[in-house]
């Protein structure tokens, strides 16, 4: 009996192996959690496409949104953990939502990271007659009159808000928070000076820069970028070293998959991400490439979590 129950669990063992090293052979699908048109369904088409190619299995796109992407992050999270669910992840369902409230999955158990793809950076804007030359003088000028002004976000709680609060915190300054629904809306009323200024992605920003309608005094990451040229980073025009922050995209399937089916999605995506197809459509969304592999994106995730924790907890955030 002993000697039948071993040589099953061979048999499993054996069978196992052999399915890590035939994979994928069959098509696979990627969850997006939002609506399509919304830039982690951009960049998860851009990458669909482009890891079938290097796989040679087709990768089938399933919006899943709702919830602020927690009921398709949620649906990948308890997919069966073979490599054949992929999510377009991203930082509001997986770094900042469950801090915020009750959800379904625990990020760090159930999703397994595969690679960062992309990030995307914030700009700090305003009005172009807003009473502050450089951001050194905007800063300054907050300070001097603590409580007079306010900032707008596309939602308590959004990457955009947290980044907004990230600055305000290191600035030390003290400002009123109004939330909107959305981008548009929030930038909106920047643009008419109801809202004395806001931190919202290049892709929303830039055209009201171009336009005149807005001004910027840098962006949020730490380096210059290739979506904004000759914008430099508010670490550096503000004086606040340390300030470095973007939303992230990148690709995850369910925790328990094995490593060998982890490591070779990590290296179809390094594989696209080294496309310059793939480069020039990620930046036209609105993104610039980013790549990381599973362990370094490992790491990026739970300093994610430690700093949006910290903010989430210094600003006594929370949804209603």
């Amino acid at each position: 009996m002993i000697r039948v129950v071993l040589i099953a669990a061979m048999l499993a063992v054996a069978g196992a192996v052999c399915a890590q090293q035939d994979y994928p052979n069959r098509p696979m699908r990627m969850i997006v959690p939002w609506p399509p048109g919304q830039a982690a369904d951009l960049v998860g088409r851009v990458m669909a496409q482009k890891i079938s190619e290097v796989l040679g299995q087709q990768i089938v796109i399933d919006n899943r949104a709702g919830a602020g992407g927690m009921i398709g992050t949620d649906v990948a999270a308890k997919a069966t953990p073979d490599g054949y669910t992929l999510l377009s992840a991203s930082s509001g369902p997986v770094s900042i939502n469950p801090l915020l409230q009750k959800a379904a999955y625990d990020p760090e158990r159930d999703l397994t990271p595969v690679a960062n793809v992309c990030l995307s950076p914030f700009l700090l804007v305003t009005v172009p007659q807003f009473p502050a030359q450089t951001a050194r003088d905007f800063v300054a000028f907050l300070k001097a009159n603590p409580g007079k002004y306010t900032f707008a976000s596309s939602g308590t709680g959004a990457t955009a808000h947290l980044v907004a609060e990230f600055f305000n915190n290191m600035a030390g300054v003290q400002v009123t928070h109004i939330p909107y629904k959305g981008s548009v809306p929030a930038l909106t009323d920047v643009i008419s000076g109801r809202v004395s200024y806001a931190f919202e992605t290049v892709a929303s920003t830039m055209p009201h820069i171009k336009s005149g309608r807005l001004k910027t005094y840098g962006i949020s990451m730490s380096r210059p970028s290739a979506l904004a040229p000759g914008i430099e980073p508010i670490a550096v025009t503000a004086n606040l070293p340390g300030f470095d922050a973007a939303a992230w995209i990148g690709v995850m399937v369910t925790g328990g998959t094995p490593r060998a089916v982890v490591d070779k999605l990590a290296a179809a995506v390094e594989t696209a991400m080294k496309s310059p197809d793939v480069i020039e459509k990620l930046l036209t969304v609105g993104v610039e490439v980013d790549y990381r592999r599973p362990d370094e994106f490992a790491r990026y995730l739970k300093e994610q979590q430690a700093r949006y924790g910290e903010i989430i907890k210094r600003g006594n955030i929370k949804i209603e």
